[in-house]
């Protein structure tokens, strides 16, 4: 597929059904080709692990070609007041350390999170347990419908492995200068620059 050409792709369709279901749709992610795919961690611990088992099954650990298999927490849009309108009276950074937690535990290979929880996640979970950021956003853009974000370079310092930023880019009236004066802001933080 999509390898075949030099590219990867982040399916972020957000997997939340019966375990068997998430579990049959990762294989097929999988027979895609696709690099990383993400399930809602609210879908709970069985969920996550059964996918995990059935990929490990075809595709073990350490497989070339195996997909990340990430967990979404708490969406980035969501805030103190989403949470309790669907009855979670915990605050948002102590549910993303909850789920962090349970999908580390089942044996997915990290989380979808805010960049601004990601020193909970590490903290939680570890270096090696890869931390997905969307609501990047460049200090000048839009915040659209991200509630809780960061520049890139902040997200990058705080530690996130992998930065998902759309619309800053895609939005914007020259996406080519918008990308590199993101991927300058990404390299400056990555050397200190």
């Amino acid at each position: 597929m999509t390898r075949d050409f030099g590219a990867e792709v982040f399916l972020d369709l957000k997997y939340h059904d019966i375990p068997n279901t998430v579990a049959m749709a990762g294989l097929e992610a999988l027979r895609l080709g696709v690099w990383m795919f993400n399930v809602h961690a609210l879908g709970g611990p069985e969920m996550m692990g059964r996918l995990v088992d059935e990929v490990d099954k075809v595709c073990p650990r350490g497989t070339p070609g195996r997909p990340l298999l990430i967990a979404v927490t708490i969406l980035t849009s969501s805030t103190e007041a989403t949470l309790q309108a669907v009855g979670i009276d915990r605050p948002v950074s102590d549910m993303v350390s909850r789920l962090a937690r349970l999908a580390k535990a089942a044996g997915m290979d990290g989380v979808v999170a805010s960049p601004q929880e990601v020193g909970l996640i590490r903290e939680a979970c570890g270096r090696d347990f890869a931390i997905v950021t969307p609501g990047v956003r460049p200090a000048d853009a839009s915040l659209d419908d991200q509630q809780r974000v960061m520049t890139p370079g902040a997200a990058l310092r705080a530690g996130a492995d992998y930065l998902v930023i759309g619309r800053p880019i895609s939005a914007a009236p020259d996406p080519a200068v918008a990308a590199a004066n993101i991927l300058a802001e990404m390299r400056s933080a990555l050397t200190g620059a």
